[in-house]
């Protein structure tokens, strides 16, 4: 009986081997990572900002 488990270890641990061992994967040197290539330019004024200061018109005394 002592055998049977050794034997059944022994054909599990190199099953598992095999399996992790035969992946089907390939490294095709392609780099899967994608990079922003988008130049922004900073030296153009934004049109869409607006002024939004509101300017006190009361006269202090």
């Amino acid at each position: 009986m002592k055998n049977t488990f050794k034997l059944g270890f022994l054909s599990l641990a190199l099953s598992l081997a095999m399996v992790a061992c035969s992946s089907d994967k390939k490294a095709d040197g392609a780099d899967s990572t994608v990079t922003d290539t988008t130049i922004v330019d900073t030296t153009i004024a934004d049109t869409t900002l607006t002024d939004t200061t509101v300017i006190d018109t009361a006269t202090k005394i």
